[in-house]
């Protein structure tokens, strides 16, 4: 990415969100964009390959061999139940789901008939999953999930004598953003560590300059540190528990507003 001269606060008029674009119009990064003039970009750091049947079938897993599945994302209902297909697995009726949100609950539809299996849901976190997960420690679980996921879930299962799998059946990825090689933007925004993998693997002598990079969330902020960046902005923040709350925090104060 072009080079420019980092020197203090600086105005923004540029953002390049390491996300894919929303599908809703009425998204906080459009508002964003509108309020302040700002150009507003969306563009995927990272991407999300199936791990194939056969590398599955590798790590000799029985799916009915467990009683409950844990879902941490929807990438990973997509990819358990692409293996079901593919081994040709019709989940039972008794099989219970502990799903991280709600929106990964309602996720289950394009696979299951939510209404007719035992769904338990947490609001938002890990740890709201984990309380609930102590309740029913008599399961027989399947965790599955990326080859790069966070160890909170894992340890707590583990360290609590827990009979679970863990199941690989997706790789994230660095995707490819070589066409922005020439491309300046005043603000960068990851949402995990993955992203700022990505954007090293992808320009392993990137200069930061006069780029300001936003992180979401403790790991995303360490891995910007470690890899010696400069973290201007974090998330989430008492005043602003989003990123977009917190990009308008320090644009209002970068632009002078």
């Amino acid at each position: 990415m072009a080079d420019q001269a980092k020197n203090g606060l600086r105005q923004v008029s540029s953002i390049l969100v390491s996300q894919p674009k929303p599908s809703d119009e009425k998204s906080p990064y459009f508002s964003l964009a509108e309020k302040y003039g700002l150009k507003v970009d969306f563009r995927p750091f990272i991407q999300v390959d199936p791990v194939s049947f056969k590398e599955f079938r590798k790590q000799k897993i029985d799916i009915l061999n467990h009683t409950a599945v844990i879902f941490t994302s929807r990438n990973a209902v997509d990819h358990f139940f692409n293996i079901c297909t593919e081994s040709k697995i019709e989940m039972p009726a008794d099989m219970k789901y502990f799903c991280i949100s709600e929106q990964t609950a309602n996720y289950l539809q394009k696979y299951i008939i939510i209404r007719k299996r035992k769904i338990f849901t947490g609001r938002r976190t890990a740890t709201d999953l984990i309380e609930i997960l102590k309740k029913h420690k008599n399961e027989k679980y399947i965790f599955p999930c990326s080859d790069i996921r966070k160890n909170d879930i894992p340890n707590f299962l583990k360290t609590n004598g827990y009979n679970y799998s863990e199941a690989t059946i997706y790789r994230t990825v660095a995707s490819d953003l070589s066409d922005l090689d020439n491309v300046y933007y005043d603000i960068i925004a990851f949402f995990s560590p993955s992203g700022i993998n990505s954007l090293l693997v992808n320009f392993p002598d990137f200069k930061q300059n006069e780029t300001r990079i936003a992180a979401f969330g403790p790991t995303t902020a360490k891995a910007v540190k470690d890899a010696g960046l400069e973290l201007d902005i974090e998330a989430p923040l008492p005043n602003a528990p989003s990123m977009t709350g917190a990009l308008e925090l320090y644009i209002k104060k970068a632009n002078g507003l």
